[in-house]
């Protein structure tokens, strides 16, 4: 029965619900907050910078540990994009984009995960939940759907920037007025498998209420990540009892013994993701159901006890590990909450004795239940309490075969229309291999394997998952046999790869050498010791590998065995990177001490080897150098021990974040490039010292060939050479020298060379990824401009600058940088050459690394003066620049100015600032810099900027010249993309940078702005 205060709370209910949605349609609604007598929550929760009702998120909230194996991965390098989560759905129907753009707006500000930014505190990781933004902008692509695919591929492959709080992106494919694909690709830092579906969930509610214009259903104010993070953090000193019992599970556990490749594959830090399926009949997972009910168990038990019977036949051994994925998710305190809550849990079981299979799945049954019982131990805890015997001899980690069911994927379901989920691949595979049971088409069931494709072979995949289907299907009709007894599968003359298996789906199999029949499971003899000479296990690897062209292993009288190697050309992998390939592909007993090169192996007539003519093999000393003592003195910094030569890093406490701290300290040291992953495959101070030394050979060797050899008749005296001469920036600058008169080397990549054109200027193909061809091109050229880079892939960067750097030996070098390499000072004015202010955005922290190696050597060894010429936002007429206008940094005020959306700007005042805006230069004018830096070096860093623009100002222009009328509006919050209030000091380059005609900042912006409008209609 109501009563009058029931009525009134209801009115008080309906008009804030009104109110929300009209401020919410308006972009404001989070100032709102819920009246606390209404009963209702509000869907945008006000942004306080508090987790509910937790302490204000001041940067200092620790890492869970699930969310710092992500960040360590991210800094070991090499992660790629298996990190990466891509959640795309066709939509046929009416589509709304303005509408989701408001609900992925709302999500984003109701989870602080999805706006969190990860830094270091310390030598610790830490997060820190940011403002929420006015709008997470939404980018559509008019496409055929026969081009999505690719688009899809390469939108989610684009790294993140985690130091600036980015975990989520959005792009809209429109293959016509009613048929779209949506993709929306986060960081797995952000998300699990449990929060798809309340990320799916919300979004079709908020989405609802954006197309009718009606209020959302309640939408219970979400837990918060930050939250579970601090939980889990204090709980960590009550795990010792349970870390002890995981370390009596897991005693003496060695990891799987895997058929190793045939073929050395050359090392990648991306493992490249393969899958391979086998249809099921339809009756099986409901056979195999009923099997789990009548035992107790469940359709992932039975599964699991069948993925170890396949690997119990595949590897030969008894006592396995399977790794399998727990969750941290539990009571209705955590429900709703988006974020990482996985964990893997290792299951041991003994195989032994020929068990039935139902004696088998009892086994399992009991140590997953185990398992499951410590579930909220975070693995990694485990997998330092083990140390290192985490790992196998080889350091081969002890969880690298899992096993999972896999269900019908989660859709985004929005209302008008039908969903359809679209597959993205990613490029990495996390395991070496992973055994599944699929269902999401209950017509059709399969069983699959994803596996590593360096480290297993095709074939051995696809006998894997033969396999694994024919005792899925052998166990549903009798469980009662042996696991003897249950038969193999057959022959399958149509095996090849999974036409959906991912990025590699279109290529044929590679050739596959076949193992000798006598190998036994680690490469050697079944019976005895492995053979000296050609026979040896890693004679045949080698000689397996591409580049060998002979090989052999001797066993000297005193002493472990070595190797000795021949190429086929005096290009190719060096002895120590043969060493680590070796290490990865073969147990530790057959790996030599040494990998020797030699021109060619001294042969008898016949054939046989002459060994008395082998250089010397001498049992190694200690390193010495200034190398080897940095590299002692680090490890004992780093790990608390004074290592010998040949201590295993493991051993000695070594872990992937001691390896990331080692890495950085000799990278800065040394002066030399460095990851964790190459300290984690080293492993010991003599390997990691050898790996140095030849790096530093390797600069050595750049260095003497790229000395000045007799000039081209091709190359005329004064040549520049410009790299990314058909980019934005490298095209004024071809085009300013050219009119100057000096001769050109355009360096341009082969399929936009033919845009470069003029009197003067000669074209050579390449890109930053030739370094043979970077280094010729900078030995024939009397001064260089630096301007191509990729932006994302840092690595490429920087070993393009350092190649540049080897071979320069004359003449001026200039290279353009970024005001991105200052960071966030804390002063709005800058100063040329004021030092980074902590957050530096990796994009910024790659252009100091290159403009220390620039700086560094300029002036040595014949060199001239270099120049950093750090700019701001570039604009001139120049599609690459246009592109950048439309969709990079202010891309999110642009849009909003050419589709009339409401635009909210900081007022003037906003966080103790007087002024936002952005810095820009002309195109033509940071071209003239950069002539000048040719005749008059700055001799290092100097700011290129044609002037400084307002917020305001530039919505204004933007809106007057896209002809919109676009709601500009002041606000006391400073959105993440427009939180920029720095001006820029630039005195060294004045004169140049002086506007010309036609560059003022209305011009050149409707210079562009006329030519997309061209471009488009």
């Amino acid at each position: 029965m109501s009563t009058d205060a029931d009525s009134a709370a209801r009115e008080r209910q309906q008009h804030l619900q009104r109110e929300l949605l009209r401020r919410a349609r308006a972009g404001t609604a989070r100032r709102v907050t819920t009246d606390p007598t209404a009963g209702a929550t509000d869907p945008v929760p006000r942004d306080t910078g508090h987790a509910s009702g937790t302490a204000p998120q001041d940067g200092s909230v620790p890492l869970s540990r699930a969310q710092r194996r992500m960040w360590l991965m991210e800094r070991l390098g090499g992660a790629g994009d298996s990190y990466h989560v891509p959640f795309a759905t066709r939509l046929r129907g009416p589509f709304d984009v303005a509408a989701f753009t408001e609900a992925l707006t709302s999500l984003v500000a109701r989870h602080g995960i999805l706006r969190t930014r990860y830094t270091e505190r310390a030598g610790e990781p830490c997060q820190e939940v940011l403002p929420a933004p006015r709008t997470v902008p939404v980018p559509v692509v008019d496409t055929d759907a026969t081009h999505a695919p690719g688009l899809l591929r390469r939108e989610s492959a684009r790294p993140f920037d985690l130091a600036a709080g980015e975990a989520v992106r959005a792009l809209v494919l429109r293959h016509g007025p009613r048929d779209h694909t949506l993709l929306v690709t986060f960081h797995h830092i952000a998300v699990d498998g449990g929060s798809l579906e309340t990320v799916a969930g919300e979004l079709a509610v908020l989405y609802t209420a954006a197309t009718d214009g009606t209020s959302p259903r309640t939408l219970a104010a979400p837990p918060q990540y930050a939250d579970h993070a601090r939980r889990e953090h204090d709980a960590l000193p009550g795990f010792e009892a349970e870390l002890g019992r995981w370390s009596d599970l897991l005693a003496d556990a060695a990891p799987p013994r895997l058929p190793r490749p045939a073929a050395v594959a050359r090392h990648t830090a991306v493992r490249p993701a393969a899958v391979r399926t086998v249809p099921l009949a339809a009756a099986v997972p409901d056979a195999l159901r009923a099997l789990g009910a009548e035992r107790n168990a469940t359709l992932f038990a039975v599964s699991l006890t069948a993925a170890f019977a396949a690997l119990h036949r595949l590897t030969g051994d008894d006592d396995l590990v399977i790794g399998v994925a727990g969750t941290h998710r539990s009571g209705t305190a955590m429900r709703g909450l988006v974020g990482l809550c996985v964990n893997t849990l290792p299951v041991r079981v003994d195989v032994s004795g020929d068990p039935t299979f139902v004696q088998l799945l009892r086994r399992v049954h009991e140590a997953l239940l185990e398992a499951q019982s410590h579930r909220h131990i975070p693995f990694d805890l485990v997998l330092e309490r083990l140390g290192a015997g985490a790992r196998g001899a080889d350091g081969t980690a002890l969880v690298r075969v899992t096993s999972d069911v896999l269900g019908e994927p989660t859709v985004l379901r929005l209302p008008g229309t039908s969903a359809e989920y679209v597959d993205v691949p990613t490029d990495g595979a996390k395991f070496t291999l992973s055994y599944g049971l699929g269902l999401g088409d209950d017509a059709r069931p399969v069983a699959l394997v994803q596996y590593d494709g360096n480290t297993l072979d095709d074939t051995v995949a696809e006998a894997a998952v033969r396999d694994y289907a024919a005792l899925l299907h052998a166990v549903a009709a009798d469980p009662e046999l042996a696991l003897g007894q249950l038969p193999l599968p057959g022959p399958n003359p149509d095996a090849g790869p999974n036409p959906d298996a991912g990025p590699n789906s279109d290529a044929e199999p590679d050739p596959v050498v076949e193992p000798d029949l006598d190998d036994g499971p680690d490469g050697g003899e079944a019976d005895g010791e492995a053979p000296d000479g050609d026979g040896h296990p890693a004679a045949r690897t080698l000689r397996a590998h591409p580049q060998v062209a002979d090989a052999t292993v001797v066993r000297p009288a005193q002493g472990p065995p070595v190797a000795y190697a021949v190429l086929h050309d005096s290009v190719g992998p060096s002895g120590h990177e043969l060493l680590s390939l070796l290490r990865r592909s073969l147990a530790a007993e057959s790996v030599p001490a040494t990998v020797t090169l030699l021109d060619a192996l001294p042969r008898e007539a016949a054939g046989p080897l002459d060994q008395g003519r082998l250089p010397g093999s001498p049992t190694p000393s200690a390193p010495s150098g200034p190398r080897a003592e940095a590299v002692t003195e680090t490890f004992t910094a780093v790990l608390g021990v004074l290592a010998a030569p040949d201590d295993d890093f493991f051993v000695l406490g070594g872990h992937s974040l001691k390896a990331v701290q080692l890495a950085e300290r000799l990278r800065t040291d040394l002066g030399l490039p460095l990851t964790g992953l190459d300290v984690l495959q080293a492993r010991t101070p003599r390997a990691l010292t050898a790996l140095l030394d030849e790096r530093a050979a390797r600069q050595s060797a750049a260095k003497a060939a790229s000395r000045p050899a007799p000039r081209s008749r091709d190359i005329r005296p004064g040549t520049v050479l410009v790299t990314g001469a058909t980019g934005g920036v490298g095209a004024f600058v071809v085009r300013e020298l050219a009119a100057q008169g000096r001769p050109v080397l355009a360096l341009a990549r082969p399929e936009s060379a033919h845009l470069i054109a003029g009197e003067g200027v000669d074209v050579i193909e390449g890109d930053l990824t030739d370094l043979a061809g970077l280094r010729d091109a900078v030995a024939h050229a009397d001064a260089i401009v630096h301007s191509a880079c990729t932006f994302t892939r840092h690595d490429v960067d920087l070993a393009a600058m350092e190649t540049m750097v080897d071979a320069w030996r004359r003449g001026p070098f200039v290279f353009v940088s970024s005001v991105d390499a200052y960071g966030h000072p804390d002063t709005d004015r800058v100063a040329e050459e004021a030092p980074p202010h902590e957050p530096v955005s990796p994009y910024g922290r790659a252009k100091l690394d290159c403009e220390a190696l620039l700086l560094r050597a300029a002036g040595t060894e014949g060199r001239g003066g270099a120049s950093a010429v750090r700019s701001p936002i570039v604009w001139g007429a120049h599609d690459r620049l246009r592109e950048q206008l439309r969709w990079g940094a202010i891309g999110t005020l642009y849009q909003s100015a050419r589709e009339g959306r409401p635009i909210e700007l900081p007022r003037p005042g906003t966080g103790g600032h007087p002024w936002h805006g952005v810095a820009w230069v002309h195109a033509a004018a940071l071209a003239r810099a950069v002539a000048e830096s040719l005749d008059r070096p700055v001799h290092g860093v100097a700011n290129a900027s044609s002037g400084h623009v307002s917020w305001r100002d530039l919505a204004l222009d933007l809106t007057e010249l896209l002809d919109t009328r676009a709601d500009l509006r002041d606000t006391d919050d400073v959105p993440r993309d427009l939180d920029h209030r720095w001006h820029y000091d630039g005195a060294r380059l004045a004169r140049p940078l002086r506007a010309r005609q036609g560059e003022d900042r209305r011009t050149v912006l409707a210079e562009m702005i006329r030519g997309m409008a061209a471009t488009t209609g």
